[in-house]
């Protein structure tokens, strides 16, 4: 069985990207380990080959900034870097700049790799998702942040990256997937209220054109950490490749729960509570079908 990892990057050092981070947390596991690095404003490249590996392989490429509706740009550099990884690869595992793994989880990982290589009918794994907000310390858990994502995929020629690169489609049909007990430690939202001016802005010209931009995120445009809606303290362990990052946090994160809450409109409360009772998530999202 052999493995393959891959992923896109651009301007991480500008953007604070832990890119290095979510690599270096699935090389073990992976024996190759394609990267996408886009032409940057910053040493990206540098950082990229810096890392001790010769599993790695970089692929140069240039981001067509003219692909705005819905983040088709990152859906492209996807697949650039999906369709360098070698033929004979069982399995791809994807992760973005701004994810991480857990080492404990990479046992299981490989284990349903095993269990599932064989079976037709499963086309990826699932995975469970922890998104960090404000601070390494919390976690967002409210109906606006996703549950499940596919991260590996069994090779295939028709396998491409979908919408804004979230998830992945075969022959343009959702993959069918089994849900694994691992997760994904997302950082993209743990960073000072400065960085998150500049992540905001940095996104959403993805996505939007210049009008919108400028209207909705001037370049005054400051960042309050309202979005989150509930927050809880994580009670675990961080991945080790994070914990550099992690002890090196320098800005103070505060919040009240009674104002985020107050954000929330009354059916986003309603139906938030429906999922707290009953673990039923109304209308929620799912780019896969669950076996």
């Amino acid at each position: 069985m052999k493995i393959a990892g891959f992923t896109f990057i651009r301007n991480a050092i500008k953007n604070d990207y832990s890119i290095v981070e979510a690599i270096t947390s699935i090389l073990p596991i992976c024996d190759e380990f394609v990267v996408a690095v886009g032409k940057s404003e910053d040493d990206t490249l540098g950082l990229i080959k810096s890392i001790p590996s010769n599993k790695i392989r970089i692929i140069e490429t240039v981001w067509d900034d003219t692909k705005r509706e819905g983040g088709q740009t990152f859906a492209l550099e996807t697949d650039k870097a999906y369709q360098a990884i070698s033929p004979d690869v069982d399995w791809a595992f994807y992760i973005q700049g701004d994810e991480c793994v857990h080492e404990d989880d990479l046992p299981v990982i490989r284990q349903s790799m095993e269990q599932y290589a064989a079976d037709e009918a499963v086309e990826g794994l699932l995975f469970h998702y922890r998104h960090f907000y404000g601070s390494y310390a919390y976690v967002a858990v409210s109906r606006r942040w996703y549950r499940r994502e596919i991260r590996v995929i069994k090779r295939h020629p028709q396998v491409h990256s979908y919408k804004d690169a979230q998830g992945f489609r075969k022959n343009g049909k959702k993959l069918r997937v089994k849900l694994i007990p691992a997760h994904i430690f997302h950082y993209g939202w743990v960073k000072p209220p400065k960085g998150l001016n500049n992540k905001v802005r940095n996104f959403t010209q993805f996505y939007h054109d210049d009008a919108w931009l400028a209207e909705h995120v001037p370049a005054d445009y400051e960042f309050d950490y309202g979005n989150a809606e509930r927050l809880t303290k994580f009670e675990g362990t961080h991945p080790a490749v994070a914990i550099p990052r992690i002890q090196a946090q320098d800005w103070p994160f505060e919040f009240d729960p009674k104002v985020l809450r107050s954000r929330m409109s009354l059916r986003r409360k309603i139906l938030q509570k429906i999922a707290d009772l009953t673990g039923w998530h109304i209308g929620e999202y799912k780019n896969y079908r669950l076996l």
